[in-house]
């Protein structure tokens, strides 16, 4: 006599309705967040462009002059944001890209400051000079 074994294959059909509903969600999700986690940030081409231009208008012979430390700071930024690019590292060079744009602005600010208070202090030397002469010729 020969015994039969009954075999447990199930055909899609005969699943239950939520698993045969779920499952290609499922399936559509997975496959979404794998695309999702592919996907790279873009190279902040934009970004570099406006840092190297807010760079270069800050390299100026006042800002080097009166800014240097500032200056130099917006310069390595730019400089490490060129290196992250290079390196794929775009979410990164665009965080520098930008911090080194706000850097030159700093260096030019305190530059024309400083160029300010030389302005100043050379007026207020000169009043004080012509006050000195103004009073000797009332003196006489």
């Amino acid at each position: 006599m020969t015994t039969h074994t009954p075999t447990h294959t199930r055909s899609a059909s005969s699943l239950p309705d939520a698993v045969r509903t779920t499952w290609p969600l499922l399936a559509l999700a997975l496959a979404a967040l794998l695309l999702g986690a592919c996907a790279s940030t873009p190279p902040p081409v934009e970004k570099m462009a406006v840092a190297e231009a807010a760079v270069e208008r800050a390299s100026s012979a006042g800002t080097r002059e009166n800014a240097p430390a500032e200056l130099q700071i917006a310069i390595g930024k730019l400089t490490r944001a060129r290196q992250a690019v290079v390196n794929k590292d775009y979410e990164r060079a665009g965080q520098l890209a930008e911090q080194a744009e706000l850097d030159a602005h700093v260096a030019e600010a305190h530059a024309q400051s400083v160029r300010s208070q030389r302005s100043a202090t050379e007026s207020q030397n000169a009043a004080r000079v012509l006050q000195e002469e103004i009073n000797r010729k009332i003196v006489r």
